[in-house]
């Protein structure tokens, strides 16, 4: 096959005229620049933001593929909300800091913690999924996902003081629904009973109330799924199905220890 034959059959089958990976890199960069802005104290925050706003706008272009869809103000009614989702993630690193006995101290957390940068990021990427930005968000949490090991969709709805513990192999679905004070180990899935496209837009991940602690590798499944308020899920534990406030659930291993008469 000549190369001529191999550029022309390569170009034949390159089929998605919107699939530009540099909206990757470049998405990448903006979330970088932008977790700066808002935690790093030698970052000047007037000058940065007409920086993420020169990004942003290079986003857009790159991005949203509609053109009646109003990308172009989305910049404006976003920077508008970062004060806010500065506010929230202050409470969630003040809530690491104070329940985490390994804390040295809350700049730790911030610098430190990949529980924490996960949160960051989606909150950062939430709020443009909220208004249907496409694809940055989903871009920016799988950034995070990439450093931390935490997986959460940028849609799902998390409330205020939210700590992830270690974070590592954290997934969290994209209709999932946690709300205030819940802290979240190692290994836990918020995931749905079972993977179809016909479910797109229905609630497919569970809901956890106030003062929910879920312990390692626990597995919560479901969109009719409830975690009363103030449970305790234990590691290991697999639920599809709501349980009450004020529960405590826990995996009851069985234990075979070998004796000599067993050989």
């Amino acid at each position: 096959m000549s190369h001529p034959t191999i550029v022309e059959k390569i170009n034949l089958h390159k089929k998605q005229p919107n699939l530009r990976f540099r909206l990757k890199k470049d998405t990448e960069t903006f979330t970088d620049l932008l977790f700066y802005t808002l935690f790093d104290i030698e970052t000047p925050v007037a000058d940065n933001l007409e920086k993420l706003e020169a990004q942003f706008d290079n986003l857009v272009n790159l991005a949203c593929w509609e053109c009646q869809k109003p990308c172009k103000k989305v910049w404006a009614n976003y920077v508008q909300k970062l004060p806010g989702i500065l506010e929230k993630l202050n409470l969630d690193a003040e809530a690491t800091v104070n329940c985490d006995p390994a804390s040295l101290s809350i700049e730790e957390v911030y610098m430190a913690y990949p529980g924490f940068y996960a949160i960051a990021i989606y909150r950062l990427a939430h709020e443009l999924y909220t208004i249907g930005f496409p694809l940055v968000p989903r871009l920016m949490t799988e950034y995070a996902h990439r450093q931390t090991g935490v997986d959460i969709n940028p849609g799902a709805q998390i409330g205020d003081a939210f700590h992830i513990d270690h974070g590592t192999g954290i997934v969290i679905g994209e209709t999932a629904v946690i709300k205030n004070h819940v802290k979240i180990y190692q290994g836990v899935t918020l995931g749905g009973l079972y993977v179809a496209k016909h479910l797109q837009k229905t609630k497919r991940h569970p809901t956890i109330e106030d003062n929910v602690t879920i312990y390692a590798n626990a597995t919560i499944l479901g969109g009719d799924t409830v975690i009363g308020a103030n449970s305790i899920i234990g590691g290991n534990a697999w639920l599809t199905a709501s349980v009450p406030a004020n529960s405590t659930v826990y995996h009851s291993p069985e234990i075979k220890i070998k004796t000599q008469t067993d050989v």
